[in-house]
């Protein structure tokens, strides 16, 4: 056991005296570029994009080349006159595909041996750009996290030790490539704040940082803003943030934003019917903020897109005006663990009197196929019921069920439960039941 605990003490010393290496390197920069004018650092930031480009030049022609072989291969594909010819063509459309793949691979791997040269002097640049407009200073521990980041690897930080700010390193580091970055944070306030505290520093350098979040109010659709010093927006809490398109938004070097909005996002990219109308560009870098959060807690919380179905509202107010007859712990059992309700004996007896009175039963047993569509109906009543509580889980608002952030407490404008659960509370809440909806795309962080 000691053995064990000891091995991994001397993994973390080893990992710290490699990264102490580069943090003296990064250090010794320091008064080089303190003797910079503002034109001289954002300078810089021109210089180690070129560095970027000419260490990849070649490797990126060969991509091209390979992507424009294989969109030749998929034409003729398309144009096959018969079986065999088809077959033959796609063959060799999979050698392609794979051939660019490999090559894309290649060019990865060429890029971050380049962003790993340039990293000292980027790093540098940030913690001087910082110095400048902000007034802070990166020490070396949060020169430390910001190289565990870039590397794509988990760096535990308390709160107040600087995470906001020491995501600006990674990030202007990979922005650096022109293919864009992502930071996810936990919420929408977030998702404004941090790139609005850090967008002086990334303006420094010549970084445009935009944010993205969900909507605030009714009238605010897709909103998302840049961080532009020359503008003035009247508001003093957000004075340079421009509204820009969601497009623009992603066109920025840096991308702040929820995990839930960069999700939406997507699932809307993969439903347009021209490409021209996609927002997002090809994924490249990403930082998670709450990691754990995100990728254990909320990693199966599905993202959903959906539209109206046909209309039931009646059926939800039967079920909304019944379920509350039954017994709880006599006519049903709550799991509030799993967030379910299950009907006993007694409660599924009752509810079949109660259905059968109002003429809503077409056979004697109410899971009899041919009452099917009522159980979805009354298990959307339960949950609505005994489960979901008004004040906590949602609010009612000038005649609309508003659902609450279970982790921030926001209300989530322009967002439904699904699967009929919304319309079993609205009818509960004696509001205007509104159209069920069916679910179109849908998507989930482990996913």
């Amino acid at each position: 056991m000691l053995k064990w605990i000891s091995g991994i003490v001397d993994s973390n010393e080893k990992e710290i005296k490699r990264l102490s290496k580069v943090v003296e390197e990064i250090n010794r920069l320091e008064p080089e570029f303190e003797q910079l004018n503002a034109e001289g650092l954002r300078a810089r930031t021109g210089e180690l994009r070129e560095h970027i480009a000419g260490a990849t030049a070649a490797m990126k022609q060969q991509v091209a080349e390979a992507e424009a072989e294989l969109e030749e291969a998929k034409r003729l594909l398309s144009q096959s006159r018969n079986d065999l010819e088809r077959e033959e063509n796609n063959r060799q459309a999979q050698r392609l595909q794979h051939r660019r793949d490999e090559l894309d691979a290649d060019l990865q791997k060429e890029n971050r041996a380049a962003l790993d040269e340039i990293l000292p002097e980027a790093f540098a640049a940030v913690r001087e750009a910082a110095r400048r407009t902000i007034g802070q200073r990166h020490y070396d521990v949060q020169l430390m996290g910001g190289i565990v980041l870039h590397e794509g690897k988990i760096s535990e930080m308390k709160t107040g030790e600087g995470k906001t700010l020491v995501a600006t390193l990674p990030l202007y580091l990979n922005a650096l490539t022109g293919r864009g970055c992502h930071l996810a944070t936990v919420n929408d306030y977030l998702a404004r704040r941090d790139p609005y505290w850090m967008g002086p520093v990334f303006h420094a350098l010549g970084i445009r940082v935009a944010s993205i979040y969900p909507q605030q109010a009714p009238d605010e659709h897709s909103p998302a803003r840049l961080y532009d010093p020359d503008f003035d927006s009247g508001d003093s809490r957000w004075q340079h943030f421009r509204k820009v398109s969601r497009r623009e938004a992603y066109e920025a070097d840096i991308t702040y934003g929820t995990s839930s909005e960069f999700g939406f996002d997507y699932l809307r990219d993969n439903m347009v019917l021209d490409t021209a109308q996609c927002v997002q560009r090809p994924l490249n870098f990403a930082i998670v903020d709450e990691v754990d959060n995100l990728l254990i807690d909320e990693a199966r919380t599905p993202l959903i897109i959906s539209g109206p179905a046909e209309e039931s509202a009646q059926r939800y107010q039967v079920f909304a005006r019944l379920v509350p007859r039954l017994r709880p712990g006599e006519d049903y059992e709550v799991d509030a663990k799993t967030r379910t309700v299950k009907l006993t004996d007694a409660g599924m007896s009752s509810l079949e009197n109660m259905l059968r009175r109002d003429g809503l039963l077409k056979s004697p047993n109410l899971y009899d196929p041919a009452n099917y569509a009522l159980t979805g109906y009354l298990e959307s009543a339960l949950k609505a019921h005994a489960i979901y509580k008004r004040d906590r889980d949602y609010v009612v608002k000038n005649g609309e069920v508003l659902i609450v952030d279970e982790f921030t407490g926001r209300i989530l404008y322009g967002r439904r439960y699904s699967e009929g659960l919304h319309q079993a509370i609205e009818a509960k809440e004696h509001v205007r039941v509104q159209r069920e909806s069916m679910t179109f795309a849908t998507i989930t962080i482990q996913n």
